[in-house]
C-alpha cells in the first residue's frame, strides 16, 4: 500500500463506507448503485496494491499481495463485485494495521542536533561575545561556563573538571590541567574555565559523531516483514490449487473462489495485530518500541553489545571504600572529609557527603574553608587542619610514611579517589566507584537463558575498570577503551558475520553504534536524548531488567504472530479445498475468509496479555523496600570496619589489638547480627510471599546461618584471648574470620539488593 498514513486511512474509511452503503443499496433493490460503489472501492484499493506489487517485482520480490490482486481482478472480471469489495476492505484494514505497527521508521536527528552546542562565548580581550558556534575559528579563546558543553575541539587555558561520559563512557569526572586537549561535546562539571579552539565546529568531535549516526542509519538494512517470508510457500501453492480447480472443472469461477478464500488476510492482518499488541504490551512496561521490525529483530537477537557507564552501571559516583594509612579509622577519616566537603563545589563532594549521611556519620561544620581549583579543599574541622583533594595536591602539603602504599592502592582501585590529610599528615583516601546496577547480573543471566549467543561489553572506559564490571555482571567478552568509531566497527563486524545484533547504551558516544545495530536499545530514563533518537527501542524507566522483559515480550509476540499466521493459513487451505470442489462460491468464500480472519486475529490478540512465568508473583510495598535499603546503608560502615580492623592487626601492639577486637566484637554482636536476625524473622516472610516456591529465600537464610557460625567462632576465640593480647597465630585466625565475615556480608547484601530491586517493580 502507499506509505502515506492519510491515504491509508482514507482508503480504509472509503472501503468500509462503500461496502456498507452498497449493502444498503442492494437491500433497497438498487443493485446498479451497489455494484458501482463496490467497483469503485475495489479499484481504489487495487491501484496502490498494483503500484506496490510492481515495485516488489522490479526488486525481484513477490509478496502475498499478488494473490489479493489476482482475486480482486478475477472478481471484477467475473462480476463478483461484492467479493471484490470485501477483499478491498480486508486489504485496507491490513495496510492500516501494518502501518500503525511500523510506526515511525525513519530516525530523526533533531534531538541530537539540539544537544549540540549552538553558541560559543568568545573572549575578545576583556570583552565576552556570544557568537554562533560555526563562526568559531582556530585560535579563538572561549569561556566555558558551568554545565556548558564544549563547543569545539581545543586545549584548556585554565584547570578544568569535565564530565566526558557522553563521549568516552568514562564514569568518573576528569580533571584537566592547562594545555590538556579537549573534545567538543564534553560538559563542564566544575567552575568556569577558558580554552583555546584548535578546530572549527564542522571539524570537531561532536560533528563527527553526528555524521557517524547518519551514516550508520543509511547502512542499516530494512527488516523483512513476517508475511512476505511465508509468501514463498503460500503464493505458488495457492496458484497451483486454483489452476487445478480450473483445469479439472473447466470453470474459471472455481479458480476465482479459490483465490478469494485464499486472500492472505491472516498474513496481512494477524501478524500486524500481534506485533501492535506486543508493542502495546511493551509500552505498558515502560519500553517504547519504535516499529514492528524492531520487535521482530529483537525476538531473534543473537549478539548483544552493552555499554558500561550508565547502562550496566548507575552512571554516578558513589563511595565504595575508605583506605586508611594512619592511626585514624575509616569512620573518622570519612567524618573529616565529609565535614569539609559540605563546603565544597567539587563534583565528588556530594557523593562523599551523601555516603557519610547514609552511614550515620555525624558531620561537623568546618571553618576557614577554602577551595583550590584543580587541587582540593582546605579547612578546619573540630579544631584540626584538614586537606581533601587529589593525591598530587595533598601530598605536596602533608607528610606521611605511607604515601607510596596508598598510591599503589589507588592505582589498583582504578576509579576516582579523594585523598585526606589531617594536621598535615596523610591519613587515608576515599575510593569512589560507579556502582553496578543491582539488576545487571540477573539481567545478563536471564538474557543468556533466552538464547543470546554472545553478550559483549563495549566501553570507552579503561581496561581495569571494564574487566571488573564485566566479571561481576558475567558478560562473555569485554572490549575496553573503545571510541565511538570502534563501537560501530565492533557492532558492524558481528552484524556482517550474519548475527542479529542488539546494542544497548545511554550516551552520545553510543548513538552511532545504536543506529548501526539491527536493534538499538537506549536507556532513556535520564534524558539520553541522542541515544534515544538513534535507537529502535527506548527503555523509559531506570531499570535494565526491562531489556530482558522486552526480549521475552518480543519472542512471545513473534511466536503468537507465527501461530496466528499458520492458523489462518491452515484454515484457508481447508477452505481452498472446499472452493476447488465447488462447495464455495466467491462471495461465500469472501465472507468465510472474514471468519478465518476473525479466528486468526483473536489468536493474535493474545500478545496483549502479560507474559507468563514471571518469577515474581507480587510486589512488596515500596516504602518497605526503601526502609530495607536505608538499613543496608546504615550498616555499610560497620561491614567495612571488619576489614579495616583485620588490616590493622598486623601493625599494632597487643594492647591496641585487644581494644580493636573488643570494639569489632561488640559491633558484630550488637549491630550486624541483630540486623541479619531481624531480616530472617521479620523481612524474609514478607518477601517470600511475593515469590514462587515453598522456600524461595532458602539460599539467603543459609547465608545467615553461616554468619552465625563465623560470629560464634569469633566470639569463642575472643573469649579465650589472653589478657596480654593475641599471639601471632591468634592474629592470623582473627584476620581470617574478619575477612571472611566481611566478604560474606558484602556478598549477602549485594544479593539482597538485587532481590529488593526485582521486588520493587517501579
Amino acid at each position: 500500500m502507499l506509505d502515506s498514513p492519510w491515504i491509508t486511512r482514507a482508503l480504509l474509511a472509503l472501503s468500509a463506507g462503500g461496502l456498507v452503503a452498497g449493502l444498503a443499496f442492494r437491500g433497497l433493490g438498487v443493485s446498479v448503485a451497489a455494484d458501482v460503489l463496490w467497483i469503485g472501492i475495489s479499484c481504489l484499493a487495487l491501484l496502490p496494491l498494483l503500484l506496490d506489487t510492481a515495485r516488489q517485482l522490479w526488486n525481484r520480490q513477490a509478496g502475498v499481495d499478488l494473490i489479493a490482486i489476482l482475486a480482486m481482478v478475477g472478481a471484477l472480471w467475473f462480476g463478483e463485485y461484492l467479493a471484490a469489495a470485501v477483499i478491498a476492505l480486508m486489504l485496507s484494514t491490513g495496510a492500516a494495521l501494518e502501518q500503525y505497527a511500523a510506526g515511525r521508521a525513519e530516525r530523526e536527528l533533531s534531538a541530537l542536533l539540539k544537544r549540540a552546542p549552538h553558541t560559543a562565548h568568545r573572549m575578545d580581550g576583556d570583552t565576552l561575545t556570544d557568537i554562533p558556534v560555526d563562526q568559531v575559528q582556530v585560535g579563538d579563546r572561549l569561556l566555558i561556563k558551568e554545565a556548558d558543553s564544549v563547543p569545539v575541539d581545543g586545549v584548556t587555558v585554565d584547570a578544568a573538571i569535565l564530565d566526558e561520559s557522553a563521549l568516552t563512557g568514562e564514569s568518573r569526572f576528569v580533571e584537566h590541567a592547562p594545555g590538556d586537549p579537549l573534545s567538543s561535546g564534553v560538559v563542564n562539571a566544575g567552575a568556569p574555565f577558558q580554552m583555546r579552539a584548535t578546530a572549527t565546529a564542522e571539524a570537531s568531535t561532536y560533528a563527527g559523531i553526528i555524521r557517524l549516526v547518519q551514516s550508520a542509519q543509511q547502512r542499516k538494512s530494512p527488516f523483512v516483514r513476517l508475511a512476505d517470508r511465508y509468501a514463498a510457500l503460500f503464493v505458488p501453492l495457492t496458484l497451483f490449487v486454483a489452476g487445478i480447480a480450473w483445469a479439472v472443472s473447466g470453470d474459471p469461477v472455481r479458480a476465482l473462489a479459490v483465490l478469494v478464500v485464499a486472500t492472505p488476510c491472516p498474513l496481512l492482518l494477524a501478524a500486524p495485530i500481534a506485533v501492535v499488541s506486543g508493542i502495546s504490551r511493551c509500552a505498558r512496561r515502560g519500553i517504547i518500541v519504535r516499529d514492528g521490525g524492531a520487535l521482530e529483530a529483537l525476538a531473534q537477537a543473537q549478539v548483544l553489545f552493552f555499554d558500561k557507564t550508565g547502562t550496566l552501571t548507575m552512571g554516578a559516583p558513589r563511595l565504595s571504600d575508605v583506605a586508611t594509612v594512619g592511626a585514624l579509622d575509616a569512620t573518622t577519616v570519612l567524618h573529616f572529609a565529609a565535614s569539609l566537603d559540605q563546603m565544597s563545589s567539587h563534583v565528588l563532594a556530594a557523593a562523599v557527603v551523601r555516603t557519610a549521611q547514609e552511614r550515620g556519620v555525624a558531620l561537623s561544620l568546618p571553618s576557614a574553608s577554602a577551595e583550590v581549583a584543580g587541587g582540593g579543599m582546605a579547612g578546619i574541622v573540630d579544631g584540626r587542619a584538614v586537606l581533601v583533594g587529589n593525591m598530587r595536591w595533598v601530598s605536596a602539603q602533608a607528610d606521611g610514611d605511607h604515601t607510596e602504599p596508598l598510591q599503589r592502592r589507588l592505582a589498583r582501585h582504578g576509579g576516582s579517589s579523594v585523598v585526606v590529610a589531617v594536621d598535615a599528615v596523610l591519613v587515608g583516601a576515599l575510593l569512589l566507584d560507579d556502582p553496578i546496577r543491582p539488576d545487571s547480573p540477573r539481567t545478563i543471566r536471564a538474557l543468556k537463558r533466552l538464547g543470546m549467543r554472545e553478550i559483549v561489553m563495549v566501553t570507552g572506559d579503561r581496561e581495569e575498570a571494564a574487566a571488573t564490571v564485566g566479571a561481576v555482571v558475567g558478560v562473555d567478552r569485554i572490549l575496553a577503551e573503545q571510541s565511538p568509531e570502534s563501537k560501530v566497527l565492533a557492532v558492524a563486524a558481528a552484524r556482517d558475520a550474519g548475527a542479529i545484533t542488539v546494542m544497548v547504551g545511554d550516551g552520545i558516544n553510543d548513538a552511532a553504534a545504536l543506529a548501526s545495530a539491527n536493534v538499538g536499545v537506549a536507556m532513556g530514563a535520564r534524558g539520553a536524548t541522542a541515544s534515544s533518537e538513534a535507537a529502535d527501542v527506548v527503555i523509559a524507566v531506570d531499570r535494565l531488567d526491562r531489556l530482558e522483559e522486552a526480549v521475552r515480550i518480543a519472542q512471545r509476540t513473534r511466536r503468537i504472530a507465527r501461530e496466528s499466521v499458520l492458523l489462518g493459513m491452515g484454515l484457508a487451505f481447508v477452505a481452498m479445498g472446499a472452493a476447488a470442489a465447488g462447495l464455495l462460491a466467491p462471495v461465500g468464500g469472501a465472507f468465510l475468509q472474514e471468519g478465518i480472519d476473525a479466528a486468526a486475529i483473536l489468536w493474535a490478540l493474545r500478545a496483549l496479555s502479560p507474559v507468563p512465568q514471571r518469577r515474581v508473583r507480587g510486589n512488596v510495598p515500596p516504602e518497605m523496600i526503601r526502609e530495607l535499603r536505608l538499613e543496608h546503608r546504615s550498616i555499610d560502615a560497620g561491614i567495612e570496619r571488619l576489614r579495616d580492623v583485620a588490616a590493622q592487626l598486623d601493625a599494632t601492639d597487643n594492647g591496641h589489638a585487644t581494644k580493636l577486637l573488643g570494639e569489632v566484637g561488640t559491633l558484630i554482636q550488637d549491630v550486624l547480627l541483630p540486623h541479619e536476625r531481624a531480616d530472617e524473622e521479620c523481612v524474609y516472610p514478607v518477601l517470600a510471599r511475593a515469590l514462587h516456591g515453598e522456600d524461595p529465600l532458602a539460599p539467603l537464610s543459609r547465608t545467615h546461618h553461616e554468619l552465625e557460625l563465623q560470629a560464634r567462632e569469633f566470639g569463642t576465640l575472643q573469649k579465650h584471648l589472653s589478657p596480654d593480647g593475641p599471639t601471632d597465630a591468634e592474629r592470623v585466625e582473627f584476620q581470617r574470620l574478619l575477612y571472611g565475615l566481611h566478604a560474606i556480608l558484602r556478598l549477602h547484601n549485594a544479593q539482597e539488593e538485587e532481590l529488593f530491586h526485582e521486588l520493587s517493580d517501579v
